[in-house]
């Protein structure tokens, strides 16, 4: 079995360490470095070419969401390696602008080892994980005025332009899904693996593989991150 092979970029010290040692416990798991600060993770992640960055929102020379646009832009000399943000903010202008940057996965610092473990395991296979905890304090506001996001001057063009996009399909008619694919979603916003939807809504995984496959077409998503966050915004789904 391939090793994920994960670099993490963690300003403060204890929670990296913390997380490095936990990580090493596991046979699946091999982390292969680490940087306390952007300008050192991007030299690593192009020199590593890892599978995943766990990426702090906080790092003291340049934001992480700013660093996730990066390495999913050209300055990231096309990097393959797939985000996921791990954090205290649990604001929705945080949460937005990180999968406007293209982060593939968002955790809060907080979260229970097992479920980074489910994290990391979902987003190595190419899906996205959104911590249930910023789930539902987006949901909690969907139904209000769509959220705006600030585009600060540091802000890469990439993420300007999926913003803009993003803005200009918040509206979805829900009538376009049925009642078990609107399950499906549901699931996929609380972060939910193909296996976990599987075994809560009593279907195999290759039937919630097709309903997944179905929700992003009728999204018009790209992946399962983009059809989450296109779901929060328009009230989609709670």
């Amino acid at each position: 079995m391939n090793k994920i092979r994960v670099v993490l970029i963690e300003d403060h010290d204890l929670t990296r360490v913390g997380i490095r040692t936990a990580l090493q416990q596991k046979e699946e798991i091999e982390v292969v470095g680490e940087a306390a600060n952007a300008a050192e993770g991007l030299k690593i992640l192009k020199t590593l070419q890892p599978d995943i960055a766990i990426v702090d929102i906080g790092l003291p020379d340049k934001d992480g969401i700013e660093l996730t646009g990066e390495i999913k832009s050209a300055d990231g000399d096309h990097l393959k390696t797939k985000v996921l943000i791990l954090t205290l903010r649990d604001n929705k202008e945080a949460v937005l602008a990180a999968f406007a940057a293209g982060a593939d996965s968002y955790c809060m610092k907080d979260i229970r080892f097992d479920n980074l473990l489910e994290a990391l395991r979902v987003t190595y296979n190419g899906n996205s994980w959104i911590d249930p905890a910023i789930a539902r304090i987006v949901l909690q506001q969907a139904q209000q005025n769509p959220p705006k996001l600030e585009v600060t001057p540091t802000q890469t063009k990439t993420s300007v332009h999926k913003q803009k996009k993003a803005e200009n399909e918040q509206t979805i008619d829900p009538y376009t899904l049925t009642d078990r694919e609107l399950e499906v979603l549901q699931l996929i916003v609380e972060g939910c693996s193909n296996a976990v939807i599987a075994e809560r809504l009593y279907i195999t995984v290759g039937t919630v593989k097709t309903h997944v496959r179905n929700i992003l077409n009728k999204l018009c998503a790209d992946d399962r991150t983009q059809a989450a966050v296109r779901a929060l915004r328009s009230g989609l789904v709670g």
